[in-house]
């Protein structure tokens, strides 16, 4: 549905967006994730027609942007992370100003508005003015206002900003409610929100993409980077395990009830080093309460591989 070809976008010196390419399928929901500075923010305004790229190109369900703009824009719903409101309309009445700016037919209007009243459970608060709306409703407004033309694409800039915990999980929920009828493209820079919400993954750092795949795809990729935990009442464990080839590093720390919890980190293609520590266990009879690998969290990920890639190519920028 979304197609960026060595895409890049240049301001003066500065290389905002360094020759970037990704495909989003459709119905698809993915993060787009990044430090301050990476070039989200410029990558979707390129996708949405709002800026021109200076080289390579980007398609939305198989239009290219820059040959057929208006066509492209009737495809997409924009949410941006500021929400652009009128706040002295009442909710019904501005989502009617904003069907007819997207040119909706008034045989359709209405029922344009009510189905999304009704998708972003706004239907109690149709009458009231937007002023006196929570930061949370007025997402739901805008999202609304994104959805009224029944677009394929949506694009989400950083929509649980400000919010609180009980409206996250809401729009949190909404999001996986369109997920299927629309493809979402998210960006974000809260890691959970994306691990939660999101099919795939897309992390950019000084204006290129470093990673992109599923969760389970970057987290296989990146299995090297997590580590193991072993639990046991042995205090001479520690120098046992750290004997075991392939081990880097252990971190050792005594639990409540006295019992030792060794924190293993693996060497570089290492492999898996579970069944090498239960057979030191069982050989030197180490009492065992738990052993586990840990898969490296987004955090991680993330931290891992944008580290030293937080500015764009060229010194700072959008």
């Amino acid at each position: 549905m979304i197609v960026a070809q060595d895409l890049s976008k240049r301001f003066g010196k500065v290389l905002a967006v360094d020759s970037i390419n990704f495909r989003i399928g459709r119905g698809r929901v993915v993060g787009f994730l990044g430090p301050n500075g990476a070039g989200k923010t410029t990558t979707i305004r390129m996708i949405a027609g709002f800026l021109a790229p200076t080289a390579g190109g980007v398609r939305v369900d198989s239009m290219e942007v820059t040959a057929r703009p208006l066509q492209v824009r009737r495809r997409i719903g924009y949410l941006p992370e500021s929400v652009p409101l009128y706040t002295e309309m009442r909710v019904a009445e501005y989502l009617k100003f904003r069907a007819r700016l997207f040119g909706i037919e008034r045989s359709r209007r209405r029922a344009a508005i009510e189905t999304a009243l009704v998708r972003c459970r706004l239907e109690e608060v149709r009458r009231r003015p937007i002023h006196h709306l929570s930061r949370g409703y007025r997402q739901r407004v805008g999202l609304a206002a994104a959805l009224l033309h029944e677009p394929p694409v949506l694009i989400l800039d950083e929509p649980t900003v400000g919010l609180d915990p009980a409206q996250i999980r809401q729009v949190r929920g909404l999001i996986r409610e369109l997920a299927g009828r629309h493809t979402i493209l998210l960006s974000t820079h809260i890691l959970p929100e994306a691990e939660r919400t999101c099919d795939e993954i897309i992390m950019i750092a000084g204006g290129r993409i470093r990673a992109q795949g599923t969760i389970e795809q970057l987290r296989a990729s990146a299995a090297g980077e997590g580590g193991y935990v072993l639990e046991t009442d042995s205090a001479e464990a520690e120098r046992a395990v750290r004997s075991l080839p392939g081990v880097r590093d252990v971190q050792s720390t005594e639990t409540d009830d006295g019992w030792r919890r060794l924190v293993l980190s693996p060497a570089s293609g290492a492999g898996d080093l579970r069944a090498p520590i239960a057979y030191l266990a069982a050989q030197r009879g180490l009492a065992v309460r738990e052993l586990k690998r840990q898969a490296p969290t987004l955090e991680q990920m993330f931290v891992e591989l944008t580290a030293g890639g937080a500015q764009p190519a060229e010194g700072g920028g959008p």
